[in-house]
Order: structure tokens, then sequence, then C-alpha cells
């Protein structure tokens, strides 16, 4: 683990400071220090994150695959004793790093800084503009004011974008930008706009319209599940809103969007708290950083970038066409070649200053990439290595032809208004028939939404008709030679084969590996066979839907058969389809609304008369109904000690039969008087919120521990009880159980 306390300063060695370290350029630029040079010692900032600190995140990055060779050429053991030994932490967060007076006394004790490099951002195209000005411009702010305090003087590496020029056309020269905005008045703006969002979503219109939406989607699971549901969403009206507000801001001042926006005056912010206080400033801008040419091994990358959730979106065959100039320029640049400017002026290998020292690492001008050169080598990839569809069979990717790229967008729109109509349609058909749909329909919801978020935040790289020149850099090329302690010469990329050989098949890797963690970890979330021995722990269940395919009508009417026979049965399935509307309204309402509407026609039925029908002829009906794989886990289940219990808004008596099955029954009781039903139910049914709250009663009695429990259910109503459970299951879910249990990453079951 690196140390979190500074070695002493010798002359031989040189002390570079970097943030950003665990981000994908920043691994890259300490990997290459420690590499490619034995005199130099990394001072790291880096913030902790819940359950990890900042030294074990730090240390985190030995296991990754950038990191492979550094580890096996020395031995685990030596190559952790390396880093520990050269690696310093100074633990803080960089937009209150000025105000953090022990990180700023670990920069004044810990020796000379020959270098800082600053990588650290937020690299996000539709971030709240608050969050984006904090990162990029707060974290800054920070670092340069803090070296400041500490009375360091290094020379600065800052990490910018080729795009912080903004949208403007043709050639974009290095050199500091023209712009006039004044970056702590837009600093200002940002971090008062959290506060005024929060103000206007608080409107009586605003509330109410959240209100009346979180009823009609949430109005299953109770009152406080609606009231819930329109705090949050009042709360992603506010998110929304900035996001938005950044966007249009950075437009109106002539950026694309709010992270070159952001970017442009982090680079302000540079120019005037360090450069103009005297110090020494390069500044690094890359275009589009994609995975590796050759280091630290062709086609390293290390998570999705900016290109790669198009190019999969494609491969998948979710993009057809594409808002797109086919022959503008793809400004892509391999990450070995950003990291090789950096590490190269880190190490003081050039004295050049000033105007002189703005590098754009990129492609357009030495080794330019028409975006359709890259759009065939990815289809011709994917024609021969074909993804495949959730049956197994290969995907046919399109060939763009680009003529209808300005209707993807409509389309895209008309397939949303589709799918929220079928939707709707799913609300009021038969719940069987529902649960068919729910997967389906969630994936196309979800697709869509992606893509229009890909189309509309990627639309100005697709068809730019910027053009960056690299003078500066291509003369930095020539100066080192080969003391370029790693290559960044452009013009040595052969694009189709540098798609093909390197980017494309570590995409996919990457890609397929996150599949497989995600399928397993569904499989072990969901699996029995590691279910942990506890006494404290309990298996609830409910019953309509989960355990058994019958519901509340079809256990009325087979009670009806075993009564009346099958002219009785006839009758009564007659009269409920002719009351079907009232029922299904009441059941939109509410659950519990339903279960008292439909105990009406309970009315008049004997109670020796219903006890013996349930024992007899019902019974046997209800048994066979059961569903298989319900009662293997309940077996699972009681095997491993945990109390089985059966909650269900269903009337006790038909659920009598099932007593061997649990170790509880909680059903809701009938009303009688003088040996006949009353049709009113004896009390409230323990159903949505009324069963969550029952469950933390009988928890606590029992001496039961929620977090060790699992449950399983089937209807959105479930989801206020499922909440509390430390394993929550969906079975065969409805629409609104399936969308919450895919946003909480709960276990989807089919039995």
């Amino acid at each position: 683990m690196p140390s979190s306390s500074t070695p002493a300063d010798t002359p031989e060695r040189r002390r570079i400071l970097l943030t950003g370290a665990t981000g994908f350029v920043g691994q890259a630029v300490l990997l290459a220090l420690l590499e490619t040079s034995t005199d130099v010692d990394v001072v790291a900032v880096v913030r902790g994150k819940k359950g990890e600190d900042a030294a074990a995140r730090l240390a985190g990055l030995l296991d990754k695959p950038a990191f492979s060779r550094f580890v096996e050429s020395r031995g685990g053991g030596s190559a952790r004793a390396e880093f520990a030994r050269r690696v310093t932490v100074i633990p803080a967060d960089l937009s209150g790093l000025d105000a953090d007076a022990a990180a700023v006394a670990q920069l004044r004790d810990g020796g000379r800084l020959s270098a800082a490099v600053h990588c650290a951002s937020a690299v996000s195209f539709d971030l709240a503009i608050d969050e984006a000005f904090d990162t990029n411009v707060g974290g800054a702010l920070g670092l340069y004011r803090a070296l400041a305090a500490s009375g360091q003087d290094p020379h600065v590496v800052h990490v910018s974008t080729a795009y912080v020029g903004g949208s403007a056309r043709g050639l974009r020269t290095e050199g500091p930008l023209a712009h006039r905005v004044d970056w702590r008045s837009e600093q200002a703006w940002a971090t008062a706009s959290r506060n005024d969002a929060e103000l206007a979503s608080r409107s009586a219109d605003a509330l109410a319209r959240h209100l009346r939406r979180a009823a009609l989607v949430h109005g299953k699971e109770g009152p406080n599940a609606v009231a819930a549901a329109a705090e949050e969403a009042r709360r992603a009206s506010v998110q929304d809103g900035l996001v938005e507000a950044g966007r249009l801001r950075a437009q109106t001042l002539g950026w694309t969007d709010v992270y070159t926006f952001t970017k442009a005056m982090a680079e302000r912010v540079a120019e005037t708290e360090w450069a103009g206080q005297g110090h020494r400033l390069s500044i690094v801008r890359p275009s589009i950083i994609e995975s590796s040419q050759s280091w630290p091994y062709p086609g390293w990358i290390d998570g999705y970038k900016v290109a790669d959730p198009l190019i999969m979106a494609y491969a998948r065959g979710m993009l057809p066409e594409i808002p797109a100039l086919p022959d503008s320029l793809l400004d892509v640049i391999p990450v070995d070649m950003v990291v090789g400017v950096i590490v190269a002026l880190a190490l003081g290998l050039t004295e050049r200053t000033g105007t002189d020292a703005y590098y754009q690492v990129v492609s357009g001008t030495t080794n330019p990439l028409p975006f359709h050169t890259m759009v065939d080598s990815v289809h011709d990839y994917f024609t021969v290595n074909p993804l495949t569809d959730e049956k197994g069979r290969p995907i046919k990717v399109p060939r763009w032809t680009y003529r209808r790229g300005h209707l993807v967008e409509p389309i895209i729109a008309l397939q949303e208004s589709g799918v929220r109509l079928a939707e709707g349609v799913a609300t009021v058909v038969p719940r069987r028939n529902a649960r068919r749909w729910a997967g389906t329909l969630h994936k196309q919801r979800t697709g869509l939404t992606t893509l229009r978020k890909f189309v509309e935040l990627y639309k100005n790289y697709t068809r730019t008709e910027l053009v960056f020149d690299d003078a500066h850099t291509r003369a930095l090329l020539a100066e080192l030679g080969e003391r370029a302690p790693i290559s960044f010469d452009v013009a040595s990329v052969n694009w189709p084969t540098y798609f093909t050989d390197h980017h494309l098949p570590e995409l996919v890797k990457l890609t397929s590996d996150y599949s497989a963690k995600k399928k397993a970890d569904r499989a072990r979330r969901a699996g029995v066979e590691d279910l942990e021995v506890t006494p404290t722990a309990a298996a609830v269940f409910d019953l309509d839907g989960t355990v058994s395919s019958a519901t509340v009508v079809t256990q009325f009417l087979a009670l009806q058969g075993a009564l009346r026979g099958p002219l009785g049965q006839g009758l009564q399935a007659a009269s409920i389809a002719w009351n079907s509307p009232a029922y299904l309204g009441a059941d939109r309402r509410a659950r519990s609304t339903f279960l008292r509407t439909f105990a009406r026609r309970y009315a008049g039925i004997g109670v020796q008369e219903l006890s013996d029908a349930v024992s007899g002829r019902y019974a046997r009906w209800l048994r066979k109904t059961l569903r298989p794989e319900a009662l293997e886990r309940i077996e699972a289940h009681r095997a491993a000690g945990h109390r089985t219990v059966l909650v269900t808004g269903v009337p006790a008596p038909f659920v009598a039969a099932l007593a061997d099955l649990f170790d509880e029954i909680v059903a809701t009781p009938l009303e009688s008087t003088d040996g006949e039903l009353t049709g009113y139910l004896g009390g409230p049914p323990v159903v949505d919120e009324a069963r969550a709250a029952w469950l933390l009663r009988y928890a606590a009695e029992k001496g039961l521990d929620l977090a060790a429990s699992h449950g399983y259910g089937d209807s959105q109503a479930d989801v206020t009880w499922l909440s509390l459970l430390g394993h929550p299951h969906a079975v065969d879910p409805d629409l609104g159980l399936y969308a919450e249990a895919k946003r909480n990453r709960w276990p989807i079951l089919e039995w």
C-alpha cells in the first residue's frame, strides 16, 4: 500500500505531484513515471470513496490490467514494495484542497516538487452545472491555491481537451483561448444555481404535478410510496434542470456542452491563478482519447470512453443510422500518445514556455481520420465478428448511408411514444400477458433512452467541421527524438488496423467481461445454493402470482365449483366478467380497495360450509396451482434454518390448506355473524405498506434480522415490503415491479 506520509527528499530524486491518478489517463501517467524513470517519486492527491480510503484506492491500481507488466516484471511483493516506496498519498478533495490545512502542510513539508500534473476532471457531457464547475473549475482552483500556499513552484502540466475552443468551424491552432468569459462570474452563478432550482422545485404547481404522476405510477405501493416517489421526482427535476442549464449556458457562450465549457474555464484558472503569478505552465489538449496504440500493451483501455457507447450501440444493431457527416474528421488519439506528451513535459525534457507551451495531442492535421473510415472499420469488424443477441443469434450490423441521419431523432421519439402506449395497454391486460411484455418493454424503453442520450450528446462530435493543429506537439516530437519516454508520433497509426486489431477486440472483451460479471452476480443473488444457515433469517412469500399461479378471482371461482357445482361456478364467472371494469379500477387505485370490493361476493356463505369446501376439493385444486420452483425455494429456506412466512391479502380460510409449508401464515380474516359471512373483511388486508409495517413489528417480536432475510413477490404492491429485506426477489413481476427490480438490481425469477 502506498505511503500516507511523505518520504524524505534527496538531491538525486525528483518529486512530481499527480491528480486524477485513479482515472484513465492518470493511472497511465503514474505507471509511465514509475516505468520510464528510476529517480522519480510521485505524490498523488486522491479522494477517498465510501468504504475505501485514498491509499487503498491507489494501491488497487496494482490489480488493474495496465499494471500487470509492472507487477510481473518485479514480482508481486517487490512491485508493491516499490510502489509504496515511490508513491505518496495526500488524501484530499481537490475542490477543497486549498482549505485542507493537513494537505497543504504535507505539500509544504514533503520536499520540493519539480512538476505537477493535473489530470483530474469530470469527463461527462451532461453533468449538472454546479457539479461540473465544482470538479473541473473548483478542482483546478483548489490545486493551484494549495500549491501557492505551500510555497511550492513546480512546472504545472495542466491536462485539458482540444475542444475547449468552442463550436466554431475551421482550423483550431494551439495557444491561449481568445474568449472574454469571466470564469469567476460563471462559477458564482453555477454555485447559486442549485439553490435557485431547489426553491423553484417547491412551487405548488411543481409539487402537484409530481404528486399526480407518482400516484399514477406508484399508487399500488401505498401512500408513503407515492410521497417518496413524488419527492424523488422533485429531486430528479432539480438535477435535470441543472443539466439543461449547463448545456444551454455552454451553448449561449459558444461551447458544445458543459464539459468543454468548464474545461475552458479551468484553463483560464490555470493561466490566471498559476501562470499569471509567475509560475511555469504547460497546457496539454488531447482530442477524443481512446485505447492505446502500443503502450502499456496494444488496445489497453479502462472502461468505455467517448466513442465507445456509439460503437457498441451500432454493434448491437441499435443504430441503423446516425446524424453524422461521413467526411467530417473524427479526431481520435490513442491514450499512450497523450501520456507520452504529458510525461515528457513533467520530466522537464523541454524548456518551452508561454504561448509555445500549449500542445494539442490530436490526429486531425497529421493523420486525419474521416468519420466514414472509422465506421467502415467498425462495420467490417462486426460483420466478421458479430455480437449475438439473447438467443445466441448473430447480430447483423447495418451499412450506414448517412442519407437519413436527420431523421434519427424523430424516429427515436416516435418509437418512445409507441413504448409508452404499449406500457399503458399493459396495465389493463391480464397479468399473465403483461408479465410477458415486462422485460421487452423495459428493455426497449431503456435502449431508446440510452440511444437518444447518445445521439444528443455525441452528434456535435460526429458532424464537426473542426480541424486541430498540432504544430507544437510535432515540434516537441522532433526536439525529443529518441529521448521521448513513450512515442507520440500519431503519423505511425494505421487507423483501420488500429480499430480492427487493437481497439475493437479489447472493447468487445471489456463488454463481455462486464456482461459475464453481471450475469454471474445475478445468478449468485438469485440462487439458493449458497443460502447462509441462520435461525434469525426469514423467507417471506407472497401467494398470488408468486407461490401459486392462482388469483383471488380464480380462488373464488374454484370455491364456487366446490360449493355450487359447474352451474353456480359459471353464473359467478359471468357476474365477475360483468363487473370487471369496477374491479380493475379498484385494483388500479389500491390492492386493498380491490380486496374489500371483491369480498362482498362472500356474503351469505356459511362459515361451516366454507370450512368444509376449502378442506376438500378446493384444497386439492389449490395445491395443484403451487409452482414447483416455489416449493423448492421454500424447502431450501427451511433447510437453511430460515423462518418461512406466507403473507397474503387472500382471505384466511382460502390458504388454510398450505399450513404445512410455512412456519407462519398471515392472511386476511373474514367477518361473520350468526354463522354466515357478511361480505366484509375482519381487518385491514396485509398488503403493500401495511405488509411492510407488519413485517417490521414481526421481525422485532421474533428477533429476526431483516438484512439477512429473503422476500418473494410478483407485484408493484410488493415493492415497499421487499425493500426492507436484504435479499428481495421479483417473481414473474408486473411492469411496475420489473422496473423497480431493474433499477435496484434485484434478482428477477421466472417460475
